[in-house]
């Protein structure tokens, strides 16, 4: 049996993310997504569109970080410096790129975290009686959406039509009653939030954003 999302663990995970010199360590931050993939999961099938491509992507840089080249995978700055360095990554023609590479990888993860990181926003601020499909879609419009095509996003705002309460929401995050989860969440998300700055940053430094 999976082990049952905690809010406090991807608190914990994203905490040490970032060094003092402000490089993301992937090995915090996958483990960060593994905890935001129990979160998925824990909302049931709807979520399926994210969740499986989250997965896989998740799967992908652990290989890379266990890899015969793991050292170069241990923050992004060390693989973006390492992949563009190589040829695995090509800015000039993106289609050379190598697929599995780190940076399309971490750049899908990055888009997903985007929206995670508005939807539990839009959760925290909410009131009682907020509607999460509101929340959720319009979290969704202002991130993946943009690289979704149209039959996905059809797909995805009927789902959310179907997503529980925001008192259910605040359950799952297996911390307590509503109020010490919103709480939780006010901790966690300038945390995620430091995390997707760095990542965003790097990337258009680099003009990685826009990697096929």
């Amino acid at each position: 049996m999976a082990a049952a999302f905690s809010l406090r663990e991807v608190l914990a995970a994203f905490q040490t993310c970032v060094t003092e010199q402000r490089e993301v360590l992937l090995g915090p931050y996958l483990s960060g997504w593994r905890g935001l993939i129990r979160f998925l999961h824990s909302l049931g099938a709807i979520f399926s569109f994210v969740t499986k491509d989250a997965v896989a992507k998740v799967q992908i840089m652990e290989e890379h970080c266990r890899g015969q080249r793991r050292e170069e995978y241990v923050s992004l700055q060390s693989m973006v410096q390492y992949e563009l360095g190589n040829g695995l990554v090509d800015v000039e023609n993106p289609a050379r790129s190598v697929e599995n590479s780190g940076c399309r990888t971490i750049l899908r993860l990055h888009r997903a975290l985007r929206w995670l990181q508005l939807f539990l926003e839009g959760l925290r601020t909410g009131q009682e009686d907020s509607r999460t499909s509101v929340i959720c879609r319009d979290s969704y419009n202002a991130s993946l959406a943009t690289y979704h095509p149209w039959v996905v996003r059809k797909v995805a705002t009927a789902a959310f039509c179907t997503l529980p309460s925001r008192n259910a929401f605040l359950e799952i995050m297996n911390v307590g009653t509503p109020e010490e989860a919103i709480a939780m969440l006010g901790e966690a998300l300038p945390y995620i939030c430091d995390v997707y700055g760095i990542t965003q940053e790097l990337f258009a430094r680099h003009k990685l954003l826009d990697l096929p």
